[in-house]
């Protein structure tokens, strides 16, 4: 799934902690990061964190909950 303007980074990774199974993130270069990994996380930030949001991203998460749970981030910001 893509996901767009994530503007509170801090809420998504929580949102992403608190998932049962794997989520990653796709790279432009089809490298997948396990973003359940801390410093993935960090690296992802790095790589693709400006002014204080990020754009777009594409992300599998590979249990259906999961994906409902970003998907209600994505909608309500929760």
């Amino acid at each position: 799934m893509k996901v767009t303007n994530i503007t509170n980074i801090e809420k998504f990774f929580e949102v992403v902690d608190s998932c049962k199974g794997k989520v990653e993130l796709v790279t432009g270069e089809g490298d997948r990061l396990n973003l359940k990994s801390k410093l993935s996380q960090y690296v992802s930030l790095a790589n693709i964190f400006s002014n204080g949001e990020i754009p777009e991203l594409e992300i599998i998460a590979y249990e259906p909950e999961d994906t409902e749970k970003l998907i209600g981030f994505m909608i309500n910001g929760e």
